[in-house]
């Protein structure tokens, strides 16, 4: 029971969570942000802990993710932007700062 629950709170979080970041995309159309003028994510944020985000993935238990893989980074998630080969790149759940090119959170999502 406890186990559902968790998930419906974690789903309905995704869902929040997306909604914030397709607005924070959408607020400037047309003026991207220079990635050397954005913050970093901390880990210690509240929005980072409850992604579960850290700056290296390979500190993360492969059997603890949802789909349990250990090539998953920042660097091969589809949220992720910027150029490929970019330590800080700017991400769609935190809009505004960067994340670690080796770094991972729990909404990961393979590039199509």
């Amino acid at each position: 029971m406890s186990t559902s629950s968790s998930n419906k709170i974690a789903r309905r979080q995704f869902i929040q969570l997306s909604a914030v970041a397709a607005a924070g995309c959408m607020m400037r159309p047309g003026q991207e942000a220079m990635a050397q003028d954005m913050p970093k994510v901390e880990e210690s944020e509240a929005m980072a802990q409850a992604m579960k985000y850290v700056h290296d993935a390979s500190s993360v238990d492969a059997s603890a993710r949802a789909n349990p893989a250990t090539d998953q980074t920042c660097a091969n998630c589809a949220l992720v932007q910027g150029a490929d080969g970019e330590a800080w790149r700017p991400c769609q759940i935190f809009p505004g700062k960067l994340v670690n090119s080796a770094g991972w959170c729990s909404v990961w999502a393979p590039k199509a």
